[in-house]
């Protein structure tokens, strides 16, 4: 083996325990992991433009080559149906109009900390907000989801608050999982298109870590790193709000790209005796 293969198991290995713990947790056997994976390498085998011969046809034997998969099962693959893909939008709405809650200085009391609104009625209100940071989304629609995944909740006295910082879902483990494989999947393509290329054409990709800090340091940097990591990605949202089209269609330009920012903090305890 190489001395680049072997570096990639390594690496292989590492980001692999995660996963497999998540999916022993839901019960999803090895064969039916391998199954996946078949599928998987014959989908990226067949549709990335840097594996075709150009000017050809991916053929079965091609694609057999690239993944070792035999021809027979090659056919198997591509004729099973193809699985429904989480679709992720240029900009989730309702995350837009949970921004503009908390960055929008109409939205905010003196200490900066976002208003109860009323539904409508007046010029600062959920209505107006919803119709400011989501486009043509209707209120209704927006205020059932907010409520639905537990960002807003209903006062008795009628008013709207905001009782979270961020469009996360909090009830389902079938949307957490889709955002685990939309922003594990955007980490991934980064890290991919980094490794072959130079440092002047790699996609911004940072970390910082300590491995030898008390826990009442990972306790205070915990809660300093989501204070920092929250205004930094509102002051990226508030630009790049306004360069999308689905919120401002006066915007000009060309094509049609997705981009933006991860952020996210992790910790783990170690054992010195095995250091």
């Amino acid at each position: 083996m190489d001395k680049s293969k072997k570096a990639l198991f390594t690496a292989l290995f590492k980001l692999m325990r995660p996963l497999v713990k998540l999916l022993l947790r839901y019960g999803v056997s090895h064969s039916e992991f391998v199954e996946a994976l078949k599928r998987i390498y014959v989908s990226v085998a067949e549709s990335e433009q840097e594996f075709r011969v150009e000017d050809r046809k991916q053929s079965v034997s091609r694609i057999s080559v690239l993944t070792g998969l035999n021809r027979k099962e090659v056919s198997r693959i591509q004729a099973l149906p193809s699985d429904e893909e989480f679709e992720v939008t240029t900009h989730n709405r309702a995350a837009q109009v949970v921004d503009g809650w908390l960055r929008g200085s109409a939205y905010q009391d003196s200490n900066g900390e976002p208003i109860d609104l009323s539904l409508g009625g007046d010029s600062v209100s959920f209505s107006t907000l919803v119709k400011t940071y989501s486009g043509d989304m209707p209120v209704r629609a927006v205020l059932d989801e907010l409520i639905r995944v537990g960002v807003v909740k209903k006062l008795g006295n009628g008013m709207l608050s905001l009782c979270s910082r961020a469009y996360i879902p909090q009830k389902s483990d079938t949307e957490k999982l889709d955002i685990l494989g939309v922003s594990a999947t955007d980490l991934l393509n980064t890290l991919e298109h980094n490794i072959p290329r130079p440092l002047e054409n790699s996609r911004l990709q940072l970390t910082l870590a300590y491995d030898n800090l008390p826990e009442e340091t990972v306790e205070e940097f915990k809660k300093m790193s989501e204070e920092h990591a929250q205004n930094t990605l509102l002051l990226l949202n508030d630009w790049l709000s306004k360069q999308d089209r689905s919120v401002n269609p006066s915007v000009s330009g060309h094509g049609c790209y997705r981009a933006g920012l991860g952020m996210y903090y992790f910790e783990e305890s170690i054992n010195k005796e095995e250091k």
